[in-house]
């Protein structure tokens, strides 16, 4: 197949595909194909390459592995000293949060400034 020939498909998938998604409220993709003698296999084949095309000009960030050890400083107000019999009856997790390769036990002392902190720090990390 030539490159015009090619060009005059793509464009007129196109044109199906946007009008399949602008279709009436309530009427199904499937049923929208069927009145307009659109195979399904086709539809979709046209679907998925546009997709495909769109999530490659959007060029998401590359994922690399880093082995480089990242920290971030958390400020916290000072809480008042508590007995070591509290410190130790809390120490059990309730909850492990494994976000971006990191790991947090969560104990029911927590206090939920923190919590909030940790987690915001652990998403962006």
């Amino acid at each position: 197949m030539d490159q015009i020939t090619h060009d005059v498909r793509r464009d007129s998938w196109l044109n199906i595909i946007q009008q399949c998604q602008a279709r009436p409220e309530g009427i199904t993709v499937k049923k929208w194909l069927d009145d307009n003698g659109i195979k399904n296999k086709a539809y979709y084949y046209w679907l998925r390459k546009f997709r495909k095309e769109a999530y490659a000009e959007m060029n998401p960030p590359m994922v690399t592995e880093s082995t480089d050890v990242a920290f971030a400083e958390i400020h916290m107000p000072m809480q008042q000293p508590c007995e070591s019999s509290e410190i130790y009856a809390g120490n059990t997790p309730v909850a492990i949060i494994k976000c971006n390769g990191i790991s947090l036990e969560i104990t029911n002392g927590i206090s939920a400034p923190l919590l909030q902190t940790l987690i915001r720090e652990v998403t962006h990390a």
